[in-house]
């Protein structure tokens, strides 16, 4: 993967946008166990407001299952994909559409069987993909790895590492249908697409948006598609709350 040439900070959203947001390290800053991530109490409301302004147009797009990022978005439920796409909900606070996935609930007993009981691991077990944490224990990384990529080569699953993370997902599993899928939908359709990221599982993301006349956003340092970036949660928070604004005197002039 290589670094875009451009990497300046994105231009403001306008009023015929989709807005495709990760969540860990984009909306919420990265914890020590997934279970233990916190929002800020004025991220909700933000969210809600920019979601207004852009007629509906905005998702989150997560490697989590959807129960789980409703959860901390109470009492929003946002249109989106869970598990990079094997959950697939087109509005809000609908029952999201799931597709069940062969070889993943052997996949995870598997996983459970050879880490379970590592104090310094975490196996997470989604549904439709089995994600082995190893944020504890980094040190550890080469052989979590290789051991995600034995069993998944056995159940014939597809692997990817992520930030202290290695996770088996089905073949042709990514954020960048996900996204697709849904920008066919009317929603959102008709709008350029804007994807917001910060890991290697965003990058098919940035990927497929900027194929069709949008742009991606990498939050954070590495290499990336993404033709913009921010460096970290609070300015993506900003940027949010700027684009808001922008798209709200937008909204006025053009009334």
């Amino acid at each position: 993967m290589s670094r875009a040439p451009e990497a300046a900070s994105p231009p403001l959203l306008a009023p015929r946008d989709a807005l495709f947001l990760d969540f860990d390290g984009t909306l919420a800053e990265i914890a020590e166990r997934p279970d233990l991530v916190r929002v800020p109490p004025d991220l909700v409301a933000l969210i809600e407001r920019t979601q207004r302004l852009l007629g509906g147009a905005l998702a989150v797009i997560s490697g989590r299952p959807l129960r789980q990022i409703d959860e901390h978005l109470l009492p929003l439920q946002l249109p989106g994909a869970g598990q990079h796409g094997a959950e697939l909900r087109v509005h809000g606070n609908a029952t999201p559409q799931r597709r069940a996935w062969p070889g993943i609930a052997a996949m995870a007993a598997d996983v459970a069987a050879r880490f379970g009981a590592d104090p310094q691991l975490i196996v997470e077990a989604k549904g439709a993909a089995v994600a082995l944490h190893y944020r504890a224990a980094p040190e550890r990384a080469e052989e979590c790895q290789a051991a995600m990529r034995e069993l998944a080569a056995r159940h014939g699953l597809a692997v990817l590492v992520g930030k202290m993370v290695v996770e088996a997902r089905p073949h042709g599993l990514h954020k960048g249908l996900a996204v697709e899928t849904l920008l066919a939908r009317p929603l959102f359709a008709g709008r350029r697409p804007v994807f917001v990221g910060d890991d290697t599982t965003d990058e098919d993301g940035f990927e497929f948006v900027q194929a069709c006349g949008g742009y991606g956003v990498k939050v954070g340092p590495g290499d990336s598609v993404a033709r913009y970036r921010l460096d970290d949660v609070g300015a993506v928070h900003d940027w949010l709350a700027r684009s808001a604004d922008a798209v709200a005197r937008a909204r006025e002039s053009a009334a």
